[in-house]
């Protein structure tokens, strides 16, 4: 487990994250959004012992990261400017990287850079980045970690390759409870993987929540109602978090027990009602509305 108490880092004058507080539990998928500048991939450096914190503590499994060499072979990180020896192949980057985790498994690295169509022996400096990124997810899975950290490692992939990437992680996490934390500035990327997901904001968490809390309370109603009377009534009985009108058609999103709501709608004197899901963009945009933010603005 992650545990993250008042993190504070400072480059010089130039605050970079200010008293973060965070708990992340084995075996989920964390995913940590942010504009550039937010302060993600200085989070993850502190995370995998590459900069040390100026204020706070962080440990992985009640242990501190910084200079330590036992925690840190439970860690891989694919940082967002990767860095590959000079005209090295995959090839000799697995070699290197054996040498490094204990765990590498070396025949799986060379079965999954065939199912990605990618040449071991051919030069890194001759592949495209996408094509990197998947050469270092690669090696972070058969590295046999217990955490994987990504810095905006989905960026560059085609939809294709993304979604391959994270039934990679899907199964990893079946099989040996992997934990990747991913950092991207792209709320759509991580929707359909993600467990928790995190706001990181001028170097500080806006909101960090479980992904499926979140959709069990918060709900999306369209209803039409056949009078004011009845429209007032139901309005006093739930907790709205946001209103929508177009002409008579009234959206609601709504927080709560979705039993109870059905119970409410069933009493009310409506034309028409309907719940519908909401998407990761729709439950982060009115939760960040209530803290006084437009998740658009940082986001997107």
């Amino acid at each position: 487990m992650i545990e993250v108490r008042g993190i504070t880092k400072n480059y010089e004058a130039i605050p970079a994250l200010q008293g973060i507080d965070l708990t992340i539990q084995d075996g989920c998928v964390f995913g940590l959004i942010g504009t550039n500048g937010a302060g993600k991939s200085t989070f993850l450096r502190i995370l995998a012992g590459i900069l040390r914190q100026d204020k706070g503590e962080m440990t992985i499994d009640g242990e501190e990261v910084y200079e330590n060499e036992k925690i840190k072979k439970e860690i891989f990180f694919i940082s967002d400017d990767q860095y590959f020896l000079s005209n090295a192949t995959p090839g000799d980057i697995m070699k290197f990287y054996h040498g490094i985790y204990p765990l590498f498994d070396q025949t799986r690295f060379q079965s999954l850079m065939q199912q990605f169509e990618l040449d071991t022996n051919r030069k890194l400096n001759t592949f495209s980045k996408g094509m990197k990124k998947q050469v270092s997810v690669i090696l972070g899975i058969c590295a046999n970690t217990k955490y994987i950290l990504c810095d905006e490692t989905f960026d560059g992939l085609d939809p294709v390759m993304r979604q391959a990437i994270k039934s990679l992680f899907i199964s990893e996490i079946e099989n040996r409870k992997l934990t990747p934390i991913i950092a991207s500035h792209n709320l759509r990327e991580l929707e359909d993987i993600c467990d928790y997901v995190g706001v990181l904001h001028k170097g500080g968490v806006l909101l960090s929540k479980d992904i499926d809390d979140m959709k069990l309370n918060l709900h999306k109603v369209q209803c039409v109602f056949q009078s004011d009377l009845s429209r007032e009534e139901f309005i006093k009985e739930v907790e709205i978090v946001k209103t929508e009108m177009r002409g008579t058609l009234y959206t609601f999103t709504i927080r709560g027990d979705r039993t109870e709501l059905e119970n409410i709608l069933a009493t009310k004197d409506m034309i028409f009602s309907e719940i519908l899901p909401l998407s990761l963009e729709e439950i982060f945009i009115s939760e960040t509305e209530v803290v006084g933010y437009d998740i658009k603005k940082l986001i997107y």
